[in-house]
């Protein structure tokens, strides 16, 4: 029995945009992916360290959503970036099928990249203000 024919294109567009609670992981994989659980485990984080602090900086309670959202952009890059004959091989060998991979994943590569470093500087920035300034710059 053939199974489903997973499509590169769409993989990159979940770990862009859903990479943060591990949609693109449980498409590839199933509902039992341990990096996905591990991704979902991340609101339930943020949840304990907001309930942990006497109003803490809004940036500690975000920090585990934000490390999980950096990884799945780093997902939606290495998931772009595989050649359609690996994709096949490693998520199609038993669909029937072959991927032929348009110009929408090179378009959300850039998109990635740029949203992606965007929050990756963003957040070393406000992690190194914290640490060593206590806050000053904001």
């Amino acid at each position: 029995m053939p199974s489903p024919h997973k499509n590169k294109t769409l993989a990159t567009f979940l770990a862009l945009t859903f990479g943060a609670i591990g949609v693109h992981r449980f498409y590839l994989r199933g509902p039992f992916d341990r990096l996905g659980i591990l991704h979902v485990c991340c609101i339930p984080l943020v949840g304990m360290v907001y309930g942990a602090g006497h109003a803490p900086n809004v940036f500690w309670v975000l920090l585990p959503v934000l490390v999980s959202a950096i990884v799945g952009f780093l997902e939606a890059l290495v998931i772009g970036v595989t050649p359609d004959e690996k994709w096949d091989a490693r998520h199609n060998a038993a669909s029937g099928r072959s991927s032929n991979t348009s110009w929408l994943v090179a378009l959300l590569l850039v998109i990635t990249m740029l949203v992606g470093m965007t929050a990756l500087i963003g957040t070393i920035s406000r992690l190194f203000d914290l640490l060593y300034t206590g806050g000053a710059y904001g």
